[in-house]
């Protein structure tokens, strides 16, 4: 019967990462799709967001995922994040690689499901599917404008600065021994710090610093037209920058974290007298 129940156990948090990871990116690939895709198509053109709507819309689907998916799981909602607390603060390996399948698959499923909705958008303003769209669903080096000339290791480094600079923050606020938000406000200031990665790091590299939030709509693009969906606007096998970097960051953000901040922290100690009732002899 134990044993069941640790099975079900993991299947539900299976179940909350996929779901909080397909909210986290119905708004952030739909609302990159609307921008993009039927801002193309306003008169003048741009009229359905810009940068900034972006941001806000992918720090609000961050905040969403996670008070979807806290209770059971933990809302990791990235891998990066998963493999960080696995280094860091005694996450389970062994469910390090189901966590990161269910977040692809979330990400993944989430994809589709924009894909579709936008269809006729999309085919009418970029009848071949090729790079202009593209980043609708993963990113791209300068977001594939080709007048900045950030290339592979370019965005590579973008993408461990990015996502070092978020898990320092995700360790920072959800500490119990720092000075965590109270009334269940982390998962509104984890949107924020998404928010300003966005607006401070979106520039080189996308910020994807999250290998689901890329990998799986990049799969998705794919299987549904979009032949160079691996490569960037130069040709070059691009897919590996947003996995590999943001791991990399991420371990680097938490190792920071623990060696300047986590290490000098109390432990936990038992309640002063009066706090608890005293046991009886």
């Amino acid at each position: 019967m134990a044993d069941r129940l640790k099975r079900l156990g993991l299947v539900g948090e299976m179940s909350a990462e996929f779901l909080g990871t397909m909210i986290l990116i119905l708004f952030g690939v739909g609302v990159v799709a609307q921008v993009v895709a039927g801002g193309g198509l306003t008169v003048p053109p741009g009229g359905l967001g810009n940068h900034d709507s972006i941001a806000w819309a992918w720090g609000i689907g961050v905040t969403m995922g996670v008070y979807v998916a806290a209770r059971l799981s933990g809302a990791h909602l990235n891998p990066a994040v998963t493999l960080a607390l696995a280094a860091f603060k005694g996450f389970p390996w062994k469910k390090v690689a189901p966590y990161v399948v269910a977040q692809t698959a979330g990400a993944f499923v989430a994809a589709l499901i924009v894909r579709w909705n936008y269809t006729e958008a999309l085919a009418k303003v970029d009848p071949g599917h090729t790079v202009k769209t593209q980043f609708v669903f993963s990113t791209l080096p300068a977001n594939g404008n080709t007048n900045l000339p950030v290339h592979e290791w370019g965005a590579f480094r973008d993408q461990v600065i990015g996502t070092a600079i978020l898990l320092l923050l995700i360790l920072a606020i959800t500490d119990l021994l720092n000075q965590p938000p109270g009334a269940n406000m982390g998962p509104f200031i984890i949107g924020l710090v998404v928010v300003g990665i966005g607006m401070a790091w979106g520039t080189l590299a996308g910020y994807a610093i999250n290998p689901a939030r890329d990998f799986g709509p990049r799969l998705a693009s794919f299987i549904t037209g979009y032949g160079g969906a691996w490569r960037d606007q130069y040709g070059a096998i691009y897919f590996w920058v947003p996995i590999v970097g943001p791991f990399v960051g991420g371990l680097l953000g938490a190792g920071m974290y623990k060696v300047f901040i986590g290490r000098f922290l109390p432990t936990a100690e038992p309640e002063p007298p009066g706090r608890v009732p005293a046991p009886e002899d």
